[in-house]
């Protein structure tokens, strides 16, 4: 081992039991310059830990896609395509990104007006908010005594044409520094979590598929997702549940025929269960916001039939059936006990496994909070890969 690891502190809200094995601070080495040793100790690591911080860095944007690309070297565009998220008006994810010039795989997020910057004269960069995206918000009183939501779960992925990236990498070049805030789930639990100001909050789909009751399991190993077509633009006049996690079915997505140019060829139909390659676990990596339907295969010969769920197969297609069911499956595991809330300094790089995660932007900034990062994911050379046979077989 070239590189040294060291535990991530967690808060107070969290299990530590369910951390013994995520998230890693990687010491003695400059992330932009990895000798092929330790980009491999590297890489190891964040198959096994799910998300590795690096402090002090200095990255260039050149050094940061060099490193995502590392993981995926036969791959160069950008995870929803080089120069895309800016040309699709309609997607929900127009106003958060801006591409870096010269390297199109690296885009600006943050908030607030940037100058000058790395070939970008001005930017005017907005902080995503719960407030434009939920069908509900936590009142402007309530916000300024500091409670705030989750925006919106996710897996960083086009899911559509393109294949979901492996990694993501995630650089603070500006943290602005404010108090505490508050998530509340607005979901009648009474679940709350303290965060720092504007943290990246993540869980473990490995946890959310181990903590699942055996009959959700056997339904998670049977089970393929279908996205919509364009699912950003499809779900832009949508809006999500209070947890950020899914939309509301209100039938407000945009009709197929109103879609860009679509071809079926294109769609991603993707395992519910995606594996592990260094660790052969299975995550349960699902965006719910995007999907469309679900396709369950029926039980093995030999499976027990008792307390099954579709054992003999279906294919889900109402949207509000759908998404009951994705909810009661993922909702355990963004409770407080289960979510890493990052404490961002200036200049912490964090890399996350984007096939073993789950991940959300959170909170809210005033106009006056200058926050700069910059963010790579790489759309992948393959496609994740799902249950084995032995993994069917185990827990159907």
């Amino acid at each position: 081992m070239t590189i040294e690891l060291v535990p991530l502190p967690l808060p107070a809200s969290a299990d530590p039991s369910k951390f013994i094995d995520f998230g890693r601070e990687v010491k003695g080495v400059e992330p932009g310059n990895l000798s092929p040793e330790q980009f491999a100790d590297v890489s190891d690591a964040l198959y096994k830990h799910s998300a590795l911080l690096f402090r002090n860095v200095t990255l260039t944007p050149e050094q940061q896609y060099a490193l995502t690309k590392a993981f995926d070297p036969e791959v160069e565009s950008y995870g929803h395509g080089n120069n895309k998220t800016q040309s699709t008006k309609r997607s929900i994810l127009h106003p958060d990104l801006k591409t870096i010039p010269r390297v199109p795989q690296v885009q600006l997020i943050g908030n607030g007006m940037v100058y000058n910057h790395e070939g970008l004269q001005a930017a005017a960069l907005k902080h995503p908010s719960h407030t434009t995206f939920h069908k509900t918000r936590v009142s402007e009183d309530d916000e300024e005594k500091g409670y705030t939501r989750f925006y919106r779960w996710h897996i960083d992925a086009a899911l559509y044409d393109y294949n979901p990236p492996r990694v993501t990498t995630l650089y603070g070049l500006k943290v602005p520094e404010g108090p505490q805030q508050t998530v509340r789930y607005d979901d009648g639990t009474g679940d709350e979590l303290p965060v720092p100001l504007g943290t990246t909050a993540f869980v473990s789909g490995k946890t959310m598929f181990d903590i699942l009751p055996p009959e959700y399991k056997s339904l998670a190993v049977r089970t393929k997702v279908r996205y919509a077509p364009h699912p950003y633009v499809w779900m832009a006049p949508a809006r999500a549940m209070p947890t950020g996690l899914g939309i509301e079915t209100e039938g407000l997505e945009l009709p197929l025929n109103d879609l860009p140019e679509w071809e079926e060829s294109k769609i991603k139909t993707l395992p519910m269960l995606w594996k592990n390659p260094v660790t052969g676990e299975l995550h349960f990596q699902v965006h719910p916001c995007g999907v469309q339907e679900l396709i369950i295969a029926p039980l093995p010969e030999r499976a027990k039939r008792d307390g099954a769920l579709y054992p003999d197969g279906a294919h889900l297609r109402d949207l509000n059936e759908v998404r009951s069911l994705l909810y009661r499956i993922q909702r355990p595991a963004i409770a407080p006990q289960f979510v890493y809330p990052h404490d961002w300094k200036e200049r912490d790089l964090v890399l996350f496994h984007n096939r073993g995660v789950l991940h959300t932007v959170v909170g809210a900034f005033k106009p006056d909070q200058v926050r700069v990062f910059h963010q790579c994911n790489l759309a992948a050379s393959d496609v994740p890969a799902g249950p084995s046979e032995e993994d069917v077989l185990k827990w159907a």
